[in-house]
């Protein structure tokens, strides 16, 4: 198979924003089929394959690759279809290549998620050890182990996994040889571009860790972990991935988890997000894109009106819980204990005095408790 540019396929409006979608080594673009449909809908989505993967031909790489090589295949598809600025979201390899447009061709990218993936991985040798054993023997013992390195025990994708077996193994050890090559850690601070950063909480390949070097290091940079998600997670746990990446494209989810945590703490966010499920994702995406990034930014009110409003609210429909919460959130918005007793009972005659008796309650054992 020869061709002079990768394998794709292009969903959404023509005039939506173009996304870029990369994927891991030894998989195509099948890997996002259960994520791109839905981020169609509000952009120009464009699936590519790596070459010797999928539908791309074999010769756009060769031995001693780089992942700039990719990533000027890359460009050169975008240019191809007129393409000048686009979001990259990329997983594994993929994202490493998001990492490398972002730090040497920034004018191109809009915004960057990097998924499951890393600014270095391991070291050069292992890479060099699988690129021999590929160019030696093929890619079918390779590919009986894929379950184990891509997901967690009892998940497959058969899809994927017979991508793996049917690369062009000379393809693949080049990407391999990209892989031992590849280490952006010190550029890493020079990435200005919004940026996500997902890492599955059962990633053996790029664990969280990993990711959350690459968070650390570019300037207001997100993570976001995945429960049970391994290598591949957008093939694992869709709807959290898809989840995150329409926070992150809409641009609200890291201003509001900013703020919710100026608010809330912390310790609070912290144990929300390690309680998050794929069954509750979509909820706690909800809450920060929506009441932190959109409600709680609104300067028409300050935050300390707003811890009021709150704690009124809460009393009225009786939910203490959520009350002790927001009166430790008052304190940090600034409101005196003597505020909160005002507000509490200024509840009592108008939401009633067994609803404020309770307030009144819950508010001094936070209060006590905040004071210890």
């Amino acid at each position: 198979m020869t061709g002079t540019l990768l394998n794709h396929h292009a969903e959404g409006p023509a005039s939506g924003a173009p996304l870029l979608l990369g994927p891991s080594l030894g998989t195509s673009y099948a890997l996002w089929d259960k994520v791109a449909p839905d981020l169609s809908a509000t952009h120009r989505v464009i699936r590519w394959d790596l070459p010797g993967h999928g539908g791309s031909a074999a010769d756009l790489i060769g031995p001693g690759a780089g992942v700039g090589d990719l990533a000027a295949l890359v460009l050169a598809l975008a240019d191809s279809l007129g393409v000048e600025r686009f979001a990259y979201a990329g997983v594994s390899l993929g994202g490493a290549v998001g990492l490398h447009l972002a730090v040497h061709h920034p004018e191109r990218i809009e915004s960057l998620a990097v998924i499951c993936s890393s600014a270095h991985f391991n070291g050069s040798k292992p890479w060099q050890e699988r690129a021999a054993q590929v160019r030696a023997e093929g890619l079918e013992r390779l590919a009986k182990s894929a379950d184990a390195r891509w997901f967690t025990a009892g998940f497959t994708v058969p899809e994927l996994v017979r991508d793996h077996r049917d690369a062009d193994p000379g393809a693949y050890a080049a990407c391999c040889d990209a892989l031992a090559a590849f280490d952006l850690r010190d550029r890493l601070a020079e990435i200005s571009v919004p940026t996500l950063l997902v890492a599955g909480r059962e990633d053996p390949a790029t664990p969280p860790a990993h990711l959350r070097e690459i968070a650390d290091a570019v300037p207001s940079a997100a993570l976001v972990e995945i429960p049970g998600a391994s290598h591949l997670a957008p093939a694992q746990c869709p709807d959290a991935v898809l989840t995150a990446l329409r926070a992150h494209l809409n641009g609200t989810a890291g201003r509001g988890m900013e703020v919710r945590r100026a608010v809330l703490g912390d310790a609070h966010v912290d144990r929300a997000q390690a309680r998050q499920t794929p069954f509750t994702a979509r909820f706690q995406d909800f809450i920060s894109r929506y009441a932190w990034g959109e409600i709680w930014t609104d300067p028409t009110l300050s935050r300390r009106e707003r811890s009021m409003i709150t704690l009124t609210a809460l009393v009225a429909h009786g939910h203490y819980d959520e009350l002790a919460m927001h009166v430790r959130a008052a304190r940090r918005n600034g409101l005196t204990p003597e505020e909160i007793g005002a507000v509490l009972l200024q509840t009592a005659v108008y939401c009633g005095v067994p609803a404020a008796n309770s307030a009144f309650a819950t508010a001094q054992r936070v209060l006590a408790e905040e004071e210890g």
